[in-house]
């Protein structure tokens, strides 16, 4: 592993399509900051696990009814990042709610992707498909991706960068899930990582 670089965590819950989109970028070197050494998923047979392990980088489950309730869960976790050595923690689907007590522990280090603009279609319930089906129903012409620093509010913290994507006609929450991914989220998720990381190595030079 590479000292120069910025140890990054990524926390999963599904598929793991923004992990991907990080992975990818860092391939391509557009990450030359920071490297994930670690992947962390809250569900059981989460694929993200297995992107990680074909990626070569340590994959793990920490399963909030397994431990037995938030506040062990939060330990749990905190040992693994700990262990880890982690600098930065990136929510990629991510979908357990994190305590006040966690993320004041990370300040400014811990970034999350949520497929709208906010403040949008944004906060407790607001999540994957549910974002897309509300935009629609709302009949925005006009949505995209937020990506954003974790505090105790849901999607309340410091923006970092958005993104915007048309609504186009005919459009279902699948369709427009899709396109919000491949036109904003795969594209300003990488980029925010790459400048946290390199805000958090300026610091220690």
């Amino acid at each position: 592993m590479n000292e120069k670089k910025a140890r990054i965590a990524v926390l999963v819950s599904g598929e793991g399509t923004n992990l991907q989109a990080i992975l990818d970028e860092a391939a391509k070197g557009a990450i030359p900051h920071g490297e994930v050494t670690l992947v962390i998923s809250d569900r059981a047979g989460a694929y993200a696990l297995e992107r990680a392990r074909k990626a070569g980088i340590p994959a793990m489950e920490i399963n909030k009814k397994a431990c037995g309730g938030q506040t062990a869960f939060e330990e749990k976790l905190t040992a693994a990042l700990e262990e880890n050595r982690t600098d930065v923690i990136v929510l990629a689907g991510f979908l357990s709610i994190l305590t006040e007590n966690f993320t004041k522990r990370y300040a400014r280090r811990i970034l999350n992707v949520h497929p709208s603009l906010i403040p949008s279609f944004c906060g407790a319930g607001f999540y994957g498909l549910k974002v897309h089906e509300a935009a629609l129903a709302r009949g925005v012409k006009v949505t995209g991706a937020t990506v954003h620093f974790v505090n105790e509010i849901p999607d309340g913290g410091e923006i970092i960068a958005q993104k915007a994507v048309e609504i186009l006609e005919g459009d279902t929450p699948e369709i427009l899930q899709r396109r919000v991914m491949e036109q904003a989220e795969w594209i300003i998720l990488p980029r925010s990582v790459e400048k946290v990381c390199a805000e958090i190595k300026a610091k220690e030079e």
